[in-house]
């Protein structure tokens, strides 16, 4: 159980929380006259080119890097080409299972200030919940089914998907349900380092649903899972400032490093592929005023937590939707999840959270395309 990344203090304090809150909130929580709002349209497509480029120390020995891009193509994304250059062997490549697309590079020993820049540009829009269904074939849908490592469905997850859905009829009900309760149940906590580890059965076997982005929506997404609605988590990085008022949903364009985000999707029969972010809701309760507001008809969070059901704002971009990546080239374990740069030595991997050793920058511009 790997709880390195969870304080015992945060815990308790979580735990303490965790039992004062309602079991879930009103769905239909009307969103009151406020400076704050959550109202993305479709069709607002805009344009970036988003640029990452790392810089390693001396290299001893063999070396590799890696890069992850945009790799999702639907109806609210459109990658529009990659380009790179480097001092070491670099080439695009894919884990060859779930579609994941990087650019992976190689490095031999002796490299004095071994780089890579990559460049990518894509077209997003903003999702709403009322856009045009897309039907998605079966085998996608299964895999939207499964358990993964951090993922299981079995043992608690599927007894807390139970009882938060309880007396839910159909799945729009079910999804209704749980993401009131993970709104009520978990919580923003900013010590967690980068965006999370995302193994939920620690976060429910030890009772503390604290985290980031990476857990919260994992949670939601394995909830979801376990009561056989498909799901997935969807991997991405915030680009741009957000046009509807709430700064935490939102970055800084010139400089990306940690703006990385994860999303969730649920598969919905009547509507196919629907958006969901309970994490930036808690985020926002967490993160956006210097007080801690844990209330869904506070006049701040009615409006994301309203909204964030069903609508994402076009100011972000996917790079995948896959767990368990074996990065090509990699003599290590099989990554939980891709959306940071990546990096080992024979030593193993390097912190992608400890600019000491690994150090890169991601920026966005948004350009006309």
């Amino acid at each position: 159980m790997n709880l390195h990344r969870r304080s015992l203090i945060g815990r308790a304090a979580g735990l303490g929380l965790a039992a004062t809150l309602p079991p879930a909130f009103a769905a239909t929580a009307p969103a009151p006259a406020t400076a704050h709002r959550f109202a993305p349209q479709s069709g607002d497509w805009r344009s970036f080119d988003v640029t990452t480029r790392i810089e390693l120390p001396a290299t001893t020995g063999a070396t590799r890097a890696w890069v992850p891009l945009p790799s999702v193509q639907t109806g609210w994304q459109v990658p529009l080409g990659d380009s790179f250059a480097s001092n070491g062997q670099a080439r695009i490549a894919s884990d060859g299972a779930q579609g994941v697309r990087l650019v992976a590079v190689d490095f031999a020993g002796g490299v004095a200030q071994p780089y890579v820049e990559v460049t990518s540009r894509v077209r997003t829009q903003s999702r709403t919940l009322g856009a045009p269904r897309v039907r998605d074939d079966a085998s996608t849908l299964r895999d939207a089914l499964q358990p993964t490592r951090l993922l299981p469905l079995d043992g608690i997850v599927r007894e807390t998907a139970l009882k938060a859905t309880r007396g839910a009829r159909g799945d729009e009900a079910k999804v209704r349900a749980l993401y009131d309760w993970v709104v009520a149940s978990a919580w923003r906590e900013p010590t967690v380092k980068g965006c999370g580890e995302g193994d939920i059965r620690a976060m429910l076997e030890t009772g503390n649903l604290g985290g980031k982005c990476a857990d919260i929506n994992a949670l939601f997404v394995g909830l979801c899972r376990a009561v056989g609605v498909p799901a997935r988590d969807v991997y991405g990085i915030r680009l741009a400032p957000s046009a509807f008022g709430y700064q935490q949903l939102g970055s800084n364009s010139g400089n990306l490093t940690g703006a990385q985000h994860c999303r969730a999707e649920v598969y919905l029969q009547a509507r196919g592929w629907t958006a969901m972010d309970p994490a930036d809701v808690a985020k926002v309760m967490r993160q956006e005023r210097p007080e801690w507001i844990k209330r869904t008809d506070d006049p701040l969070i009615a409006p994301v937590f309203a909204g964030l059901y069903g609508a994402w704002e076009g100011n972000w971009m996917a790079y995948n939707t896959a767990h368990d990546v074996k990065l090509p080239g990699s003599a290590g374990d099989a990554l939980g999840f891709v959306m940071y740069p990546m990096a080992e030595n024979p030593d193993g991997w390097l912190d992608q959270y400890d600019p000491a050793t690994f150090k890169y920058a991601i920026s966005a511009r948004e350009v006309k395309a």
